[in-house]
């Protein structure tokens, strides 16, 4: 660890002629190795004058390098202190997950409790998810697993008041999936999508081409996410995140079309105590089910051990056809006066992590997509491009946001309320699926798509073009 702190302060000491950082005033710079603090309050307020792709990318270097040569004074603090009190620091295995937000906000702390590394890995997950950890992403990676390798934090179990209890006095380390699809409110499948048990690359090809959505069944049974490593038990979600410490971005609300939609950024053990793991009778004392959603989030780039539970599916390595009136009536959706989506040299992934009523409003995405279900169940339904006139596009609203790939529709609204206010909807033509665990969901470019969760739910969606 120690060579580790040494060759990360140098490399942070060393600033190439061709490193946007050297963009940066001198006086600034030369405050990096002692002085931290006021260079990340100095970045941030500039991350937050310009809107996130006009930031120079000189500013989101300096909270990236200014964040971590905090990181390394805290961990060299922390761990002479714990050396110097002689204790091994193994983090409780019945200890509550959820910090408390002096103790986070204390970050200059080093004593016998862990609260410095909390702070530590706070610190560096603010720089991948605030500055996109700029130009630093493997040095912050190997900071955090092997801070969290030499504090051996590879045993970290869900917190015994979550656990449902059976009757033997064991626990079940799983979420709630069936729980939850006990109460949930499955819709009736009455005009299904498409389905092939892993087709072939050449079978899909030929389907992309007819331009319709496909539900594809059994391409995920060698992910190890599904098995033996199993993102349906809490317990392993939490190893993989140094005991539930890392922090991600979480919607909070049940759509972000709702006027009650907000963000925050809180670590995944309370994520998954608050949102996830609560019972039935915490959700009736709070009068209404808690509703939180990590979604649309790249947190494989973020927490690459998690990436390499699973693959791109082979099928995003087919070239698609160009878009054309002809194969999927993008030009009836008014695709045809846009910019093309730029080009991708590989696909983007993004992680859908949530309970259950979380919801994806109807809208089109610019890519072609693969939505993989590892745990729990998903309804959705499309329409096709050429649907688009009766579904109620959006427009640009305030703060010039284009939102016109989103329907103003709820898509599950009760008929006579739909009927009134959008009379168009209800001649919609469209298909629909429940998609489950182990089940992949071709969504061709365009194509409008609503999205309801109706257990806990964990979903990899894939881009490509």
């Amino acid at each position: 660890m120690q060579s580790l702190l040494e060759q990360t302060a140098t490399a942070l000491s060393t600033v190439k002629p061709e490193d946007s950082i050297a963009e940066c005033p001198a006086s600034v710079l030369s405050l990096l190795p002692s002085q931290p603090d006021p260079l990340i309050s100095l970045a941030h307020s500039k991350l937050h004058t310009f809107p996130f792709d006009a930031v120079p990318l000189c500013w989101r270097r300096l909270y990236t390098d200014a964040s971590v040569a905090k990181a390394v004074a805290l961990i060299t603090q922390g761990l002479g202190n714990v050396q110097h009190a002689g204790t091994s620091h193994q983090q409780p295995r019945e200890r509550t997950l959820k910090r408390s937000a002096a103790r986070d906000e204390n970050l200059d702390s080093a004593g016998e409790d862990d609260g410095w590394v909390d702070g530590v890995v706070k610190i560096l997950d603010m720089a991948s998810i605030m500055a996109g950890a700029a130009g630093r992403e493997d040095m912050i990676e190997e900071l955090l697993s092997t801070l969290q390798h030499h504090l051996d934090e590879y045993h970290q179990e869900v917190p015994a008041k979550k656990r449902r209890e059976k009757a033997d006095g064991s626990y079940d380390d799983c979420f709630p999936v069936a729980r939850h699809l006990e109460s949930a409110k499955i819709p009736n499948i009455r005009y299904p999508v498409p389905s092939a048990i892993c087709p072939s690359m050449l079978a899909f090809e030929a389907h992309i081409k007819t331009g319709q959505p496909l539900l594809i069944r059994g391409a995920l049974e060698h992910w190890p996410a599904m098995h033996e490593r199993p993102w349906s038990r809490p317990s392993y979600l939490l190893r993989k995140t140094f005991g539930g410490r890392r922090l991600i971005p979480v919607e909070i609300g049940r759509s972000y079309t709702d006027a009650d939609w907000s963000q925050s950024i809180i670590t995944i053990g309370e994520f998954m105590e608050r949102y996830l793991l609560s019972d039935e009778e915490e959700e009736a004392a709070a009068g209404e089910r808690k509703i939180g959603y990590l979604a649309q989030h790249d947190l494989f780039r973020q927490i690459p051990a998690l990436r390499n539970d699973i693959a791109t599916p082979d099928y995003c390595y087919i070239v698609p056809p160009p878009l054309s009136e002809e194969n999927n009536g993008m030009e009836d959706a008014g695709f045809g006066d846009q910019t093309p989506a730029p080009q991708l040299e590989e696909a983007l992934l993004n992680a859908w992590f949530g309970p259950a009523g979380t919801v994806s409003p109807l809208h089109t995405d610019p890519y072609h997509n693969i939505l993989c279900q590892v745990v729990g169940k998903k309804y959705i339904r499309l329409y096709s491009p050429a649907q688009t006139a009766k579904l109620y596009p959006k427009g640009v609203e305030g703060g010039g946001v284009d939102m016109s790939n989103t329907s103003e529709v709820d898509a599950e609204a009760p008929a006579e309320a739909l009927d009134a206010e959008f009379p168009l909807f209800g001649r919609a033509e469209y298909v629909e699926t429940i998609l489950g665990e182990g089940e992949c969901l071709y969504i061709p470019v365009g194509w409008w798509h609503y999205v309801r969760s109706l257990t806990v739910s964990f979903s990899v969606s894939f881009w490509w073009n």
